[in-house]
């Protein structure tokens, strides 16, 4: 039995409590990245911005990270833009570094750049621009960062090039002791084709030197054919005709008329171009209408079929003539945004020979149409044979088939996407062709190693160039861990 005395007095201090300081447990919250697809958050300990560096600012304070990192056993991930899907620049519960901007500087005699690796390309091709030049090959839009396409050794569709890094001429590159050193194809060669495609896991890309162009003005041809005729085609007007500087394919995306038609474009240098080209502009005519419809054919056949039509017979009419080089490449993403935040843009890349090219076709044509998703393009480019990187998607020349699809953001969706993804790459693999990485984490293992038989060398290259996996990802923690 308690006394009325002691119940009384227990009373008194429990009244008097919610005026006494409490002491208060304190969240640390920690920073969420995340990429283009939107389905990849991912917590990380720690986010670096370092904008507008200095050279020598940039690796003193690199050296640092990594020395801290190191110390606290977490891994490290720098990138640009965080765009592809892949989880390249996303390290769980590790040091993310974000490089935004540096130097750029022509020799105009060599016909070469350097550039700092978080300059995004329209930095490059501003400055390249002024002075009459171009970069020979680009990823294909500005919105990236230079040394994000090195990693990711993304392709263009200035022909007959191979990928970005088959014009880069040198890098250096920041292991993970702190040793900065130079690359090329002939110093530190093996390291230099590690690092090319080799997704940010063999050190830090400080700056790149590599191959420019003269800017030209040009003009569009445009030519339908079926689409069995169409790597014939391409592959005629690159190797027959040296006027050519760029091209790409498309074809028709309704689900009757899957892959049913081809058109072929292809920019020739302009007989009457005026001695000085107009400065670089970032959009055609039909910017704002085609992201309109672009968006409608979610959902709507109707609108895929207005779009062919626009593409193949309204644009060719009333667009614009004549365009700059750079202009042609100058294009931001950004154009094409998914606005909607029940539904998310998720690309594939497939890379086949032109001769297998028929026997894709019948696999895409059994495939994606019976996908829950929404397919609303495909970019056919030219990829020259680029032997030099260890995980090259080109080890013979091929045609990349670049795919947008419109999921919903939902595990249906994800379920969806996950069995088309594993699907596609079983077909594609079968007739000797490969998958672009940097996308979603959806392929199997054994699809990885088939699509790229030197997986086991580069993943012991990695072992042996960084023991303790300093530079690690969610891409390595699926793929290669």
């Amino acid at each position: 039995m308690i006394s009325r005395r002691r119940f009384l007095g227990t009373a008194a201090a429990a009244a008097a409590l919610p005026l006494a300081p409490i002491p208060r447990a304190r969240a640390e919250l920690r920073p969420v990245l995340n990429d283009a697809s939107r389905l990849n958050p991912t917590p990380v300990a720690k986010h670096v911005v370092i904008s507008k560096p200095g050279t020598d600012d940039l690796i003193a304070r690199l050296r640092a990270e990594l020395k801290e990192a190191a110390a606290a056993r977490r891994p490290v991930t720098a990138a640009v833009a965080r765009h592809s899907m892949g989880g390249q620049s996303l390290p769980r519960d590790g040091t993310a570094i974000t490089l935004d901007g540096g130097a750029i500087e022509l020799d105009t005699a060599a016909r070469t750049y350097r550039t700092a690796a978080g300059n995004r390309w329209w930095d490059v091709i501003a400055t390249l621009d002024a002075k009459g030049f171009s970069p020979a090959v680009m990823q294909s839009n500005s919105d990236f960062g230079v040394g994000s396409t090195f990693s990711v050794n993304a392709h263009g569709w200035p022909v007959p090039y191979g990928p970005f890094g088959s014009t880069v001429k040198s890098i250096r590159l920041l292991l993970a002791d702190g040793t900065l050193v130079q690359c090329s194809r002939t110093e530190n060669a093996e390291l230099f084709g590690l690092a090319m495609g080799g997704y940010g896991l063999f050190g830090i890309i400080v700056d790149l030197e590599v191959e420019m162009v003269p800017n030209v003005l040009l003009e569009p041809r445009f030519e339908r054919m079926a689409p069995e005729k169409f790597a014939e085609m391409f592959t005629q007007s690159i190797d027959g005709d040296p006027n050519v500087k760029m091209a790409y394919g498309r074809m028709s995306v309704s689900r009757k008329a899957f892959f049913d038609d081809a058109l072929l474009v292809t920019f020739r240098p302009a007989a009457d171009a005026p001695a000085t080209l107009p400065a670089v502009a970032s959009s055609g005519k039909l910017t704002g209408v085609a992201n309109t419809i672009y968006r409608a054919q979610t959902g709507w056949e109707v609108a895929k079929g207005l779009r062919w039509f626009m593409e193949t017979r309204l644009g060719p009419a009333i667009s614009d003539s004549r365009y700059t080089r750079n202009s042609l490449m100058a294009e931001p993403v950004a154009n094409l945004a998914q606005k909607d935040m029940h539904r998310t843009d998720i690309l594939h890349e497939y890379f086949v020979a032109p001769e297998r090219f028929g026997e894709f076709l019948t696999a895409c044509r059994e495939i994606i149409p019976k996908a829950r998703a929404e397919f609303l393009n495909v970019t056919l480019r030219y990829v020259a044979e680029d032997k030099t990187p260890a995980l090259t998607i080109a080890p013979v020349r091929r045609i990349a088939a670049v795919m947008s699809f419109s999921q919903v953001t939902s595990p249906e969706g994800e379920i969806d996407m996950l069995r088309t993804t594993e699907a596609l790459i079983d077909l594609v693999t079968a007739i000797g062709g490969a998958f672009y990485l940097p996308y979603r984490l959806h392929a199997r293992r054994d699809q990885v190693e088939k699509a790229y038989p030197a997986a086991a060398r580069f993943v012991a290259a990695k072992r042996q160039y960084d023991p303790n996996l300093l530079f690690r990802n969610t891409m390595w923690d699926a793929y290669f861990a």
